[in-house]
């Protein structure tokens, strides 16, 4: 399991070693962002592999941040580390706000995944030079109001913000919601409110802030961060009650900190009308995309049911209720299940009850995290055979055990064969894999038979099947 902590300001240097060199573009990827929206998004972090791995709160669900790869960073043990983590807890992996430069390796990685793009959600990158200069027709707009704004504040200056400057900032917020023409909207409220809460930063070295003054009053500001070869705005506002102040402050704070960057991201527009046709009217370079993958496994796109499985001896098909005491006789044979590798019992959260095992089998293929099969000899229940484990990267693990008074006579071995063969050629599985005890003699002579040996450790022997 990753061992999350929740994000705090006490984190931030840790994360900065990450995001200070990341070119991922996106807002999502700064400490601004995770320090600023943590209310409610809930973000905790991790290192793994070399890597930051963040994890957020998203509608009740876990989504993961694309791993930000530190020097000797390895992305793939980190996303198998996410993976894990997930089938750990019994649901897919989701990882949203993925870079365009990073979906063609998730396109590859996962044979099965919703992709989406939401528009809202993507970010307003600008060339600086752009906004530094206003050049061409273009921005004629900008430069209009840029005019009436220096005729009517001619000695308006910009400078940085520091811990000074707490004073008037605290002013600038009350003249702002004097005027605030969204008081009624509960996202530009919300966003406000944690906004008032990140200026309050502006000392911190991790940051870049500046603020336009008309004497002792400050009438715009912002924060911003440098992520790689990207300035992140997370803060921008002005007071409206000054017209032409916006373009003013955008060119003003763009001279100031965007010259060594390759891009300004200004975010995104939260599916605010007025304030999209705003984002546009900077002539943006680009709008970042951020692709949400959310990785499926094969028996959410190709099982609907469980099948029947044919044998030369053996039947094999859904556990239904009749089986359930002979079902509860094999999950509870302590002896027998030495060897499982699982704990049936300790793995249910309430006391037992006759339907416990049945339940929990039939509410995981529900869920399409496993398969389960009842063994029958002649009708009757003599074993379980299942397929779980799934990585949504085309491999799944395949356990079989049979009841003591059925062991010894090769049915363990056809009805797992049968299991695999159905695995990879119904199911679409690239790999089925499968572990036994050193110890476990016939399990390991069972797996030899059908499926070939790669690895060991301390405590198991390891096979695969491949197609």
């Amino acid at each position: 399991m990753i061992a999350f902590k929740p994000v705090t300001q006490r984190d931030a240097g840790r994360l900065r070693r990450y995001y200070a060199g990341c070119d991922y573009e996106l807002c999502e990827y700064s400490l601004g962002t995770k320090l600023m929206w943590r209310a409610k998004l809930k973000p905790q972090w991790a290192e793994v592999a070399g890597c930051l791995v963040i994890r957020n709160e998203d509608d009740g669900h876990w989504v993961f941040d694309y791993p930000v790869a530190g020097p000797d960073g390895d992305e793939d043990a980190a996303l198998y580390a996410i993976e894990q983590e997930c089938l750990s807890s019994g649901v897919q992996p989701w990882i949203t706000v993925v870079p365009e430069s990073k979906a063609a390796h998730l396109l590859s990685r996962y044979p099965y995944a919703r992709v989406s793009n939401i528009r809202t959600w993507q970010d307003y990158l600008y060339d600086p030079r752009d906004l530094r200069l206003f050049s061409g027709r273009r921005y004629s707009g900008q430069r209009n109001h840029m005019k009436k704004f220096r005729a009517a504040c001619p000695d308006a200056v910009f400078r940085p913000l520091s811990r000074a400057d707490f004073p008037a900032i605290e002013q600038f917020w009350r003249d702002f919601e004097a005027e605030f023409p969204k008081g009624d909207n509960e996202k530009a409220i919300r966003e406000l409110s944690y906004a008032k809460k990140m200026m309050k930063l502006v000392n911190k070295s991790w940051f870049v802030s500046g603020g336009f003054f008309d004497g002792a009053k400050l009438i715009a500001l912002a924060l911003a961060e440098k992520c790689g070869g990207t300035l992140i705005v997370h803060i921008e506002k002005a007071l409206y009650s000054y017209t032409g102040v916006y373009p003013a402050f955008v060119q003003a704070f763009a001279n100031a900190f965007g010259e060594d960057c390759r891009l300004i991201n200004r975010e995104d527009d939260a599916a605010d009308r007025g304030l999209r046709t705003s984002k546009l009217q900077y002539s943006p370079v680009k709008l970042a995309p951020k692709y949400c993958f959310e990785p499926q496994n094969e028996l959410l796109r190709h099982v609907d049911a469980i099948p029947e499985l044919k044998t030369a001896r053996l039947t094999l098909s859904e556990i239904t209720e009749d089986d359930i005491p002979a079902y509860n006789n094999l999950v509870l044979d302590e002896n027998r299940n030495r060897w499982w590798g699982y704990d049936d019992v300790a793995g249910l959260k309430d006391p037992i009850t006759p339907r416990s095992f049945y339940d929990v089998a039939r509410r995981d293929f529900e869920r399409r995290l496993a398969a389960n099969f009842a063994v029958r000899l002649d009708g009757q229940f003599i074993g379980e055979a299942v397929l779980y484990n799934f990585d949504c990267r085309g491999s799944a693990e395949l356990g079989c055990r049979v009841s003591a008074d059925y062991a010894g006579h090769g049915y363990g071995t056809e009805a797992f064969a049968a299991v695999a063969e159905w695995g990879l050629y119904k199911v679409h599985l690239s790999r089925v894999v499968a572990k036994c005890f050193k110890e476990n003699s016939a399990s390991y002579k069972m797996l030899s038979s059908c499926m070939r040996r790669v690895a060991e450790d301390e405590t198991f022997f390891y096979f695969e099947k491949l197609v």
